[in-house]
């Protein structure tokens, strides 16, 4: 962690690279995803496939376990930074 980075901001670059890792986006550096930006349609364009890949990665690296057809889960997909402060609460638990 970086002097100056927090520990959201942190956390919000370790699931910018994951998802960069996970969806083989060579193309796009964790710099220019914006932590607010929609995950999906307008924003970083994913889909459902990618989600699927997403959810797998979060379920191998840090234990969580997400209902593919949960609105809890959508609400948790909705940028890297509502992706991020699910990680942190769970490794709260």
């Amino acid at each position: 962690m970086q002097p100056h980075e927090s520990k959201e901001e942190s956390q919000e670059q370790q699931v910018k690279q994951l998802i960069i890792d996970v969806l083989q986006l060579e193309d796009i550096s964790p710099a220019e995803i914006d932590n607010e930006a929609p995950l999906f349609g307008d924003g970083l364009g994913l889909d459902s496939i990618d989600a699927l890949e997403l959810g797998v990665a979060l379920q191998k690296r840090y234990g969580i376990s997400l209902s593919a057809d949960s609105e809890e889960t959508r609400r948790h997909f909705a940028s890297v930074r509502a992706l991020a402060a699910m990680i942190a609460s769970h490794r709260v638990k």
